[in-house]
């Protein structure tokens, strides 16, 4: 009975895919690229389970089981202190560049001049298309000991690049994250301040409401949805950082690692200097797996308290 049942229904799925061959045929290049960037990569996830053999290749290389997890953990002072920088960073740049997406949304979309907007918002999207090659270059400008902009201006003699300079990259990572990215990110929210009905701003014109009150009562609540939902999406990068952030930009620097190392830059360095893969390969399963529990558990918690808000 059940083998009957089986049969009916893959003939049945086999049936459906050539009614709707043209759309199969369609979706067939988009599910490639899926298939073979996304998901067939993942195959190297055994690598943290494996002391990598170059001779016998991936496949052939000794199970290890969890011992890459432990010599990870093993390495208290910097397993921590990369971990407690990459969640520090990511609570800084998430709060200040979600402010300041909405912030810059609202000021372009309540701008007189739409003209002097889209040249405002154009001119704010370019920082987006320089890499971190070539904004490591723009950094070094200001901040170099001897020609630096900022030690010539002022007349300082500050030393940004070495152990004394350590107290102020939180601020300058910061500031290149927000100058790289907040541009680009406002233009979602823009998105969904052109849907907004206009019928509201002029009935709480006609009520009496001034500006300010208006984008309380109308724009920001329009705006929570599409916050909700970008929050969720970033809780699943909370172990991940922009690697070309903290290891270019930083030139990396080994003086300045208390400060600017995180997960990330960990595993770049790992690559490139010890060629461990299976170490890198447990930091980047151990980044994912929490990644991963964290958006679920945040989704869990949006659904409970506003529902048309969760992801899924």
């Amino acid at each position: 009975m059940q083998k009957t049942v089986r049969k009916k229904a893959n003939s049945g799925f086999f049936a459906n895919l050539w009614k709707h061959r043209a759309h199969v045929v369609m979706a067939l290049p988009a599910f490639l690229v899926l298939l073979f960037i996304m998901y067939v990569p993942m195959i190297g996830l055994t690598l943290a389970f494996k002391k990598y053999d170059y001779s016998a290749g991936l496949f052939g290389s000794p199970w290890v089981n969890f011992d890459n997890f432990k010599f990870l953990i093993a390495s208290k002072g910097e397993f921590f202190l990369m971990t407690k920088n990459t969640l520090m960073y990511y609570f800084i740049f998430t709060l200040v560049g979600t402010i300041l997406n909405v912030a810059i949304a609202i000021g372009i979309d309540q701008l007189v001049f739409k003209r002097m907007a889209k040249t405002m918002q154009t001119l704010m999207i370019i920082p987006v298309f320089i890499s971190y090659a070539a904004v490591q270059f723009i950094v070094f400008a200001f901040l170099d000991r001897n020609t630096g902009m900022i030690n010539n201006v002022f007349g300082t003699n500050y030393r940004f690049y070495a152990k004394a300079g350590l107290q102020y990259w939180p601020l300058i990572l910061t500031v290149v994250k927000v100058w790289k990215d907040t541009g680009y990110g406002s233009v979602l929210y823009m998105s969904v301040l052109s849907g907004i009905d206009t019928s509201l701003y002029e009935a709480a014109d006609i009520d009496g409401a001034n500006k300010f009150q208006q984008i309380r009562h109308i724009t920001i609540p329009s705006l929570i949805p599409m916050v909700t939902v970008m929050l969720l999406l970033s809780v699943g990068n909370l172990m991940h950082s922009d690697t070309g952030l903290f290891y270019q930009v930083t030139r990396n620097i080994g003086q300045l690692y208390d400060a600017t190392e995180v997960i990330d830059s960990y595993v770049l360095n790992s690559i490139l200097n010890s060629g461990n893969f299976g170490y890198t390969a447990a930091a980047s399963l151990f980044q994912s797996v929490v990644g991963l529990l964290l958006m679920l558990f945040a989704n869990w918690m949006v659904r409970r308290i506003e529902p048309e808000n969760a992801l899924f």
